[in-house]
């Protein structure tokens, strides 16, 4: 379980969340039991990143002279991740459909049509398909407000952050590099606009 004292980095960046709101008289799982509740496409995704995140780990210890063999496997990687975002797509969640805003690796924020009470505790499944990144866990509403708009007429939306309340160290991982990945990518492309 997290707390206030693990704050991570979070970017601005959309992705898809889908959250099931959970029984307020059950205890949410450990992070053990959590592992058995993935679904087989969360299983595989979530074993390839780290037998990927090992090799990568190993390969960086290689000389120059492996640079051919280095990029033949990110080619690899590559065919894999398409894949991977394949099955992605096509699996269907329990719950209702957000857009997140933000996210990062101890919180996400998404946008609601309605207020969502704080304090509620949801089952999240989370897809940041940009970097290949599926997870399922557990969060806590920590604040709700209202996006004030000028335009008027416009829909009422609301801003909601989930704090993570139940997920594994792998996920916080991926959370925290995605998030440094998707930002070394909106700095190359502030670099190049004019």
């Amino acid at each position: 379980m997290l707390n206030d004292s693990s704050a991570y980095f979070s970017i601005n960046h959309p992705f898809d969340v889908y959250l099931q709101a959970c029984d307020s008289g059950q205890p949410l799982p450990s992070v053990e039991q959590l592992s058995f509740m993935l679904p087989p496409s969360l299983q595989l995704i979530s074993d390839i990143k780290v037998l990927e995140s090992d090799c990568l780990l190993q390969l960086r210890h290689l000389d120059d002279d492996a640079k051919t063999v280095v990029e033949f496997l990110k080619l690899q990687s590559r065919k894999i991740d398409m894949v991977l975002q394949h099955i992605i797509a096509k699996e269907e969640y329990e719950g209702h459909h957000y857009i997140g805003s933000h996210f990062g690796g101890s919180s996400i924020r998404i946008t609601a049509n309605e207020a969502i009470t704080v304090g509620n505790q949801f089952k999240v499944n989370l897809n940041i398909k940009e970097e290949l990144v599926a997870l399922l866990c557990f969060a806590t509403v920590k604040n709700c407000a209202l996006i004030t708009t000028a335009a008027e007429g416009a829909p009422q939306a609301f801003s909601v952050e989930l704090a993570f309340s139940v997920i594994q160290d792998a996920d916080v991982e991926q959370l925290v590099k995605a998030s440094l990945s998707l930002q070394q990518k909106q700095l190359k492309l502030r670099k190049l606009a004019p």
